[in-house]
């Protein structure tokens, strides 16, 4: 065997053991640790899905890293990535990668001619919005929100939010308020935190 060759080896070995162990993972058998923030929000997860009371806080950091985790090993329809900066007074800035081909393709003619040449691919889009979190409903308003420079009209980007939640697998509707998830009664923000109580 010649020097390239047992390189040549010696790579696809290297290849094989590590498809080997994602196999392995995903079946349970070796377990990769996960970031401390996506470990943080499986425990809660759970603690939720026991039905007992519970109050939660997160951090905007927190959620970032579970949401970059979570749309990597589970991605969503039109969505490549997000993340949130969270304010007082329920108001999030949201910075989310959009594919408007996709939400074009959905529900043709939703991106304004005007704004179709911008508006396509995948966009990096910043949000706005206020919350109220009651009553276990979650129902938001688009406060502003920009392409690059170009200021969006809220009407559009809540369009495009509705268009965006139909296509995921839970199928929401935020016409109307939605059902906060595990049963949460409420979720406000306070300070730089995103809370929660059951």
């Amino acid at each position: 065997m010649t020097v390239s060759m047992a390189k040549e080896t010696a790579w696809i070995v290297t290849i094989m053991v590590v498809v080997a162990l994602g196999v392995r993972a995903r079946a349970g058998v070796v377990q990769l640790r996960e970031p401390a923030a996506v470990e943080r929000m499986h425990s809660l997860f759970e603690r939720l899905r026991r039905n007992a009371p519970a109050s939660f806080r997160l951090a905007g950091v927190e959620i970032n890293d579970y949401l970059q985790y979570s749309l990597q090993h589970t991605p969503r329809p039109g969505l490549q990535s997000c993340s949130v900066k969270i304010f007082p007074q329920n108001y999030i800035s949201t910075f989310t990668v959009v594919d408007f081909d996709a939400v074009d393709r959905w529900n043709p003619g939703a991106i304004p001619a005007l704004l179709r040449p911008v508006l396509r691919g995948r966009r990096s889009i910043w949000v706005d919005c206020r919350f109220g979190g009651a009553n276990g409903k979650l129902s938001f308003s688009v406060q502003k929100a920009y392409f690059e420079r170009i200021r969006l009209p809220s009407v559009l980007v809540e369009q495009v939010i509705a268009i965006l939640a139909r296509q995921q697998p839970e199928r929401f509707d935020t016409s109307k308020p939605v059902p906060i998830p595990f049963g949460l009664e409420s979720l406000w923000t306070e300070g730089n935190e995103l809370r929660g109580m059951k």
